[in-house]
């Protein structure tokens, strides 16, 4: 899910209803990032296991944040977000890709 979708869909996690941040993971080293930067902004963060439809479906997992109005999209867009380091969070660090995290993303040659 991701920043490809602005959806804003809330699930249960342990009896209690989270904003659902991102799905569909499969690394446990994308939970605890995303773990980390999110309870470093203040948010209460929890994580499951999503529900398998068959049995041999591969395990993938769910993240989410207590705040029903969290929106990553635009958390990230509005650079409403702080890196670990207190740089503003931009859409290459959010995702985990390379390593030019440069707040002016829209500068980036393809």
């Amino acid at each position: 899910m991701g920043l490809e979708s602005g959806k804003h869909i809330e699930k249960e996690i342990d009896g209690e209803l989270y904003r659902i941040v991102e799905l569909g993971i499969t690394d446990m080293g994308r939970i605890n990032f995303l773990k980390a930067v999110l309870e470093h902004n203040g948010f209460e963060v929890k994580w499951s296991e999503e529900p398998r439809k068959k049995e041999e479906d591969p395990v993938t997992m769910m993240i989410g944040v207590s705040d029903l109005t969290f929106n990553s999209v635009l958390a990230v867009y509005g650079r409403r977000l702080k890196s670990l380091d207190g740089k503003r969070v931009n859409p290459n660090y959010w995702n985990q890709k390379g390593d030019n995290f440069d707040p002016n993303y829209w500068n980036e040659k393809s």
